[in-house]
Protein backbone atom coordinates (compact mmCIF):
# COMPACT_ATOMS: atom_id res chain seq x y z
CA UNK A 1 0.00 0.00 0.00
CA UNK A 2 1.68 3.79 -0.72
CA UNK A 3 0.20 6.10 0.89
CA UNK A 4 0.08 10.03 0.49
CA UNK A 5 -0.56 12.80 3.13
CA UNK A 6 -1.53 15.80 1.65
CA UNK A 7 -2.22 19.03 3.56
CA UNK A 8 -3.01 23.01 2.67
CA UNK A 9 -3.61 26.26 4.63
CA UNK A 10 -3.03 29.03 1.68
CA UNK A 11 -4.67 29.58 -0.90
CA UNK A 12 -2.88 28.14 -4.13
CA UNK A 13 -3.14 29.59 -7.76
CA UNK A 14 -5.97 26.66 -8.34
CA UNK A 15 -7.89 27.93 -5.40
CA UNK A 16 -8.60 27.70 -1.44
CA UNK A 17 -6.50 24.85 0.35
CA UNK A 18 -9.28 22.20 0.02
CA UNK A 19 -9.37 22.79 -3.85
CA UNK A 20 -5.99 22.99 -4.09
CA UNK A 21 -5.38 19.11 -2.77
CA UNK A 22 -8.33 18.02 -4.87
CA UNK A 23 -6.88 19.49 -7.88
CA UNK A 24 -3.32 17.88 -6.97
CA UNK A 25 -5.20 14.42 -6.97
CA UNK A 26 -6.41 15.08 -10.64
CA UNK A 27 -2.89 16.47 -11.53
CA UNK A 28 -1.33 12.94 -10.13
CA UNK A 29 -4.09 11.06 -11.27
CA UNK A 30 -3.35 12.99 -15.29
CA UNK A 31 0.06 11.58 -15.00
CA UNK A 32 -0.37 7.93 -13.64
CA UNK A 33 -0.62 8.12 -10.40
CA UNK A 34 -3.59 6.26 -9.31
CA UNK A 35 -6.02 7.38 -7.01
CA UNK A 36 -7.66 3.90 -5.11
CA UNK A 37 -8.71 5.58 -2.09
CA UNK A 38 -9.10 9.05 -0.41
CA UNK A 39 -10.33 9.47 2.66
CA UNK A 40 -12.23 12.50 4.16
CA UNK A 41 -10.77 15.81 4.74
CA UNK A 42 -10.04 17.02 8.10
CA UNK A 43 -9.45 20.15 9.17
CA UNK A 44 -6.55 20.49 11.86
CA UNK A 45 -4.71 23.44 13.53
CA UNK A 46 -0.92 23.90 12.09
CA UNK A 47 1.87 21.82 14.03
CA UNK A 48 3.52 23.17 16.22
CA UNK A 49 0.80 25.32 16.99
CA UNK A 50 1.05 29.33 16.08
CA UNK A 51 -1.02 31.69 14.59
CA UNK A 52 -1.46 30.30 10.81
CA UNK A 53 -4.37 29.33 9.29
CA UNK A 54 -6.41 26.01 9.81
CA UNK A 55 -4.84 23.24 7.64
CA UNK A 56 -6.94 20.83 5.23
CA UNK A 57 -5.79 17.79 5.37
CA UNK A 58 -6.30 14.15 3.76
CA UNK A 59 -4.38 10.52 3.23
CA UNK A 60 -4.91 9.14 -0.08
CA UNK A 61 -4.08 5.41 -1.16
CA UNK A 62 -2.79 5.51 -4.67
CA UNK A 63 -1.10 3.04 -7.06
CA UNK A 64 2.12 3.66 -9.38
CA UNK A 65 5.09 1.78 -10.45
CA UNK A 66 7.17 4.54 -10.34
CA UNK A 67 9.60 4.31 -7.25
CA UNK A 68 9.37 6.12 -3.82
CA UNK A 69 12.19 8.44 -4.98
CA UNK A 70 10.92 9.11 -7.85
CA UNK A 71 7.15 9.44 -6.60
CA UNK A 72 9.09 12.18 -3.67
CA UNK A 73 10.32 13.72 -6.91
CA UNK A 74 7.05 14.36 -8.69
CA UNK A 75 5.33 15.30 -5.26
CA UNK A 76 8.14 18.07 -4.92
CA UNK A 77 8.22 19.22 -8.59
CA UNK A 78 3.64 19.46 -7.68
CA UNK A 79 4.23 21.56 -4.61
CA UNK A 80 6.88 24.04 -6.52
CA UNK A 81 3.55 24.58 -9.14
CA UNK A 82 1.40 25.27 -6.23
CA UNK A 83 3.59 27.80 -4.85
CA UNK A 84 5.17 25.95 -2.05
CA UNK A 85 8.52 27.46 -1.34
CA UNK A 86 11.24 25.23 -1.22
CA UNK A 87 11.57 22.33 1.12
CA UNK A 88 15.41 22.87 1.48
CA UNK A 89 15.10 26.75 2.92
CA UNK A 90 15.34 26.88 6.73
CA UNK A 91 11.60 28.78 6.89
CA UNK A 92 9.75 26.63 4.99
CA UNK A 93 10.02 23.64 7.90
CA UNK A 94 7.10 24.68 9.40
CA UNK A 95 6.07 27.64 7.26
CA UNK A 96 2.24 28.53 5.85
CA UNK A 97 1.84 26.42 2.31
CA UNK A 98 -0.04 26.36 -0.62
CA UNK A 99 0.06 22.43 -0.78
CA UNK A 100 2.27 19.35 1.26
CA UNK A 101 2.45 15.89 -0.16
CA UNK A 102 4.37 13.74 1.93
CA UNK A 103 5.52 10.03 1.40
CA UNK A 104 3.90 8.56 4.23
CA UNK A 105 4.47 4.39 3.14
CA UNK A 106 5.42 2.81 -0.08
CA UNK A 107 4.68 -0.80 0.67
CA UNK A 108 5.92 -2.43 3.64
CA UNK A 109 9.76 -0.51 2.49
CA UNK A 110 11.97 1.35 4.92
CA UNK A 111 13.54 3.84 3.11
CA UNK A 112 16.41 5.80 4.66
CA UNK A 113 18.10 6.60 1.91
CA UNK A 114 19.52 10.50 0.74
CA UNK A 115 16.84 13.01 2.62
CA UNK A 116 14.01 9.98 1.68
CA UNK A 117 12.75 8.58 5.02
CA UNK A 118 9.97 6.04 4.33
CA UNK A 119 7.49 5.45 6.96
CA UNK A 120 7.43 9.26 7.36
CA UNK A 121 9.49 9.85 10.42
CA UNK A 122 6.82 11.48 12.45
CA UNK A 123 3.26 10.32 10.77
CA UNK A 124 2.70 8.14 14.01
CA UNK A 125 2.75 11.45 16.10
CA UNK A 126 0.41 13.58 13.63
CA UNK A 127 -3.50 13.51 14.66
CA UNK A 128 -3.94 15.18 10.94
CA UNK A 129 -2.34 11.73 9.12
CA UNK A 130 -3.91 9.11 11.59
CA UNK A 131 -7.57 10.33 11.47
CA UNK A 132 -7.10 10.59 8.15
CA UNK A 133 -5.85 7.07 7.79
CA UNK A 134 -7.78 5.34 9.92
CA UNK A 135 -10.85 5.94 7.58
CA UNK A 136 -9.29 4.23 5.14
CA UNK A 137 -7.04 1.69 6.21
CA UNK A 138 -7.16 1.60 10.21
CA UNK A 139 -5.42 -2.13 10.12
CA UNK A 140 -2.47 -0.66 8.27
CA UNK A 141 0.16 -1.87 10.13
CA UNK A 142 3.41 0.85 10.66
CA UNK A 143 6.50 -1.23 9.73
CA UNK A 144 8.67 -0.26 11.97
CA UNK A 145 6.76 0.43 15.52
CA UNK A 146 4.44 -2.91 14.50
CA UNK A 147 1.21 -1.01 15.24
CA UNK A 148 -2.04 -0.04 13.54
CA UNK A 149 -3.03 3.13 12.55
CA UNK A 150 -5.60 2.57 14.38
CA UNK A 151 -3.72 1.67 17.50
CA UNK A 152 -1.44 4.98 16.59
CA UNK A 153 -3.82 7.54 16.75
CA UNK A 154 -5.48 5.74 19.74
CA UNK A 155 -2.17 6.68 21.35
CA UNK A 156 -2.12 10.16 20.92
CA UNK A 157 -5.61 10.67 23.19
CA UNK A 158 -8.26 12.99 23.24
CA UNK A 159 -7.16 15.99 22.16
CA UNK A 160 -6.01 15.76 18.82
CA UNK A 161 -6.86 19.61 16.87
CA UNK A 162 -8.36 17.56 14.20
CA UNK A 163 -12.14 17.73 13.09
CA UNK A 164 -13.68 16.12 10.33
CA UNK A 165 -15.02 18.69 7.25
CA UNK A 166 -18.23 18.65 6.07
CA UNK A 167 -18.23 17.44 2.33
CA UNK A 168 -18.74 20.10 -0.37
Amino acid sequence: MILLGLGANLPSPFGPPRQSLERALQLLDEIGIATIQCSPWYGAVAVPVSDQPDFVNGVVHIKTSISASGLMNILHDLEQQFGRISRALPESANAARPLDLDLLAYHTEIIADNGLTVPHPRMHLRAFVLAPLCDIAPDWLHPVLRRTARQLYQDLGQDTGVWRLQDG
